[in-house]
């Protein structure tokens, strides 16, 4: 590509001269590294902004004239109109697009230059979408707001943020549609991923039940939740992933080592590629796994591969994911999601030590190396019994000294 005409650039060569010179200045010289910071920062953005906005301008100058530009409606265009400026707030701030319209008689005009940038709809930046959706997920649209300004300078109203929350939401199954990986080799495992997780509603959205307990609760403190209440706000969503992953052999030694060891060498064990992700807040659980295994199948119609589900321990799902696996004439082995399992372990050692016994360390990391190996508890009594003292071990040899004598 030749290089871009005399005067390309010009205002962000401008704006970064201007901060060399500050920073070559009395000004400069006074402050702290903190001030230096924050100056640095905004400056810093705008000069990004600049760079942006000139690159824009240039592509506006070099975009090629087209003598006809048909859109999905079947109409032809054939006039042409450049200067065409629309506005487009980023994550550096906001800059002026201009491009070439081209036009006819009675239809809407068409911007090819649009779909070569992958511009959104509306004026804010898919950076801008991808920043609320991320800081909405971890709370309110208000404090959304809040971060997305001290990450960007960019101040949005919580209506906005939660607009484009909404809209990225709305391109969740295109995206993985429109990303689905072809199938694998046959070593290649295919991994059903399945878990249910909480997810805070608004009051209309709850259901009946939850909807009635939580109108009748009455809180213990005015300012926090007594341990054992509930908020009474969330309905529980079904997750199912599904990815593929290279087989990567592993030993309880490569894990868990005992406390005070020195660590085993670093073995990353499988990880997971080709991802694929839904969810639904629903009450119907073998919906959600049933569309897991259409996509397992879709990558593997013949079952020539291993199949694998992950979960961590809910009855529930365990009985679709096998009720499933029937129908479809297909052999899954169900695994329990390790993390979990070490949290009752450690559930189980407060049994048997004083909190904060270093001992529990020592016990918690002998089970766990058993349990991987494979020595676990009866599938009878892990499956419908609550852990208890008795149940913590395969026998009592294997309990601390303190324990047996209680």
């Amino acid at each position: 590509m030749s290089a871009g005409p005399a005067g390309a650039f010009a205002a962000s060569r401008e704006l970064f001269g201007g901060i060399t010179g500050w920073l070559d200045g009395d000004e400069a010289a006074g402050l702290t590294h903190s001030e230096l910071e924050e100056q640095l920062g905004s400056r810093g953005r705008e000069l990004t902004r600049a760079l942006l906005q000139d690159h824009l301008e240039l592509r506006a100058v070099r975009e090629q004239r087209h003598e006809r530009v048909s859109g999905a409606d079947g109409v032809t265009r054939t006039r042409t109109e450049a200067g065409h400026a629309r506005p487009l707030v980023t994550v550096f701030g906001q800059v002026t697009v201009s491009r070439i319209a081209y036009r006819a008689p009675g239809a809407s005009n068409l911007h090819p230059a649009d779909a070569a940038l992958n511009l959104p709809e509306e004026k804010h930046s898919h950076g801008l979408r991808k920043l609320a959706a991320a800081e909405s997920a971890r709370g309110s649209f208000e404090d959304a707001g809040s971060a997305i300004t001290r990450a960007t300078g960019i101040r949005m109203g919580t209506r906005q943020v939660e607009q484009l929350a909404v809209r990225a939401a709305a391109d969740v199954d295109a995206f993985y549609a429109a990303r689905r990986p072809a199938p694998a080799a046959d070593e290649v495992l295919l991994v059903l991923q399945f878990d249910g997780k909480g997810i805070v509603m608004r009051p209309e959205a709850l259901r009946d039940a939850t909807a009635r307990a939580a109108a009748s609760s009455r809180r213990k403190l005015a300012t926090r939740l007594s341990p054992g209440e509930k908020h009474g706000r969330k309905r529980m969503a079904e997750l199912a992933a599904v990815h593929d992953a290279v087989p990567a052999p592993r030993t309880a030694a490569d894990i868990i080592n005992p406390p005070g060891s020195d660590p085993p060498p670093r073995n990353r064990g499988p990880e997971a590629a080709g991802k694929w992700l839904t969810a639904s807040v629903t009450d119907d659980i073998p919906a959600v796994i049933a569309a897991g295994f259409d996509e397992a199948g879709r990558r593997d119609p013949g079952q020539k591969r291993t199949w694998a589900a992950l979960v961590d321990g809910n009855n529930a799902q365990i009985e679709a994911i096998t009720g499933e696996a029937a129908r479809r004439g297909v052999t899954v082995p169900i695994l329990i999601d390790f993390i979990h399992v070490l949290e009752y372990t450690w559930k189980a050692a407060w049994s048997f030590f004083d909190k904060g016994d270093p001992a529990a360390e020592e016990w918690v990391a002998a089970q766990a190396a058993k349990i991987l190996d494979g020595k676990v508890w009866p599938a009878s009594v892990a499956r419908h019994s609550p852990v208890r003292k008795s149940q913590t071990s395969t026998s009592a040899a294997s309990l601390p000294r303190s324990a047996r004598r209680r």
